[in-house]
């Protein structure tokens, strides 16, 4: 029944997960988390919401578009799942839009194995990655994606090479120049602190560590275990994810390297870690196991929750 629904790109789908995150989102904020707004932070909020939900949308035209899963909704699906999991991550309002501009990156630095318009395309991953550093510092770690990606699809062109720089010259003057007529000053050391102190005791923590540390081991197991099989079927196929994988190794290294800010940029691996998902999900040919490990994923999810609502 679930792979009847989600096994499709019907609209119904996106209805029933952007409806539940519109309600979930709200829940978390007022009641798992208790917090209260004034009528201009609550269009704030609701500001972010929208870019979640856009979000949403963003993952599953990045994974049609360039087939990166078969025609279905287990991603979106699975990114839904994810934030039912650590419902703390909607309450991070730069991990939401620092999220939403990785995807953008990420869309085109995939796109490239199309191999028209690369330059363009590295130039718009690189600005996009940039203008997510402004949310968290640390994102600008995605360049190494950026490097990465023109490494795998065409690294023989010196000039490719360049762009990236361009990208960062071309960031810092439209940044400098906002600041300038806004008259602000020492934005770029205040911002740009990198700052990182891993505590091993908040590893030991249920919400900030163990947690994180599970949901790391199965993301990486179902990721090798997809790699193993979609590796059958040609190069072709795995390359884009390659991408992905790397784009959650990014992530992770973030989230561990955030773990004892107020920060919770988990969020950032959530896109990765539901593609993984998704084509574990695809490669399972009887239809009762798919439903099964479908159900499994959902009452994992909830229990979570409920977890969480009861210990809060």
């Amino acid at each position: 029944m679930i792979s009847g629904i989600f096994g499709k790109t019907k609209p119904i789908n996106y209805i029933l997960l952007l409806g539940f995150l519109f309600v979930f989102y709200w829940f978390t904020h007022f009641y798992l988390f208790k917090n209260t707004y004034d009528p201009q932070q609550l269009a704030l909020q609701t500001l972010v919401l929208l870019v979640l939900l856009f979000s949403v949308m963003v993952i599953n035209f990045v994974v049609n578009r360039n087939q990166i899963t078969s025609a279905n909704s287990y991603t979106i699906l699975y990114f839904t799942l994810l934030i039912i999991i650590f419902p703390k991550s909607i309450t991070d309002n730069n991990a939401i839009v620092c999220n939403l501009f990785l995807l953008l990156s990420c869309r085109r630095l995939i796109s490239l194995k199309s191999l028209k318009y690369i330059k363009l395309k590295i130039l718009d991953a690189t600005l996009w990655v940039l203008v997510a550093s402004l949310f968290y510092d640390w994102a600008i770690l995605f360049l190494i994606l950026v490097l990465i990606a023109i490494y795998i699809y065409e690294p023989k062109n010196i000039k490719n090479w360049l762009v990236p720089l361009i990208g960062i010259f071309t960031f810092m003057l439209l940044v400098t120049a906002v600041l300038i007529l806004r008259n602000i000053d020492g934005f770029w050391e205040d911002h740009y602190t990198f700052y990182s102190q891993i505590d091993t005791s908040k590893i030991m923590v249920w919400e900030d560590g163990i947690k994180l540390l599970i949901y790391i081991a199965l993301g990486i197991l179902t990721g090798v275990v997809v790699f193993l099989k979609t590796g059958k079927m040609g190069l072709g196929r795995i390359i884009n994810l390659r991408v992905v994988a790397l784009f959650f190794a990014i992530g992770i290294m973030i989230s561990f390297l955030k773990l004892t800010t107020q920060d919770y940029p988990v969020l950032i691996t959530f896109f990765p870690a539901a593609v993984f998902m998704a084509k574990y999900v695809e490669i399972i040919k009887r239809k009762n196991i798919k439903e099964l490990v479908l159900a499994g994923s959902f009452l994992v999810s909830f229990i979570f929750l409920i977890t969480e609502v009861v210990f809060k």
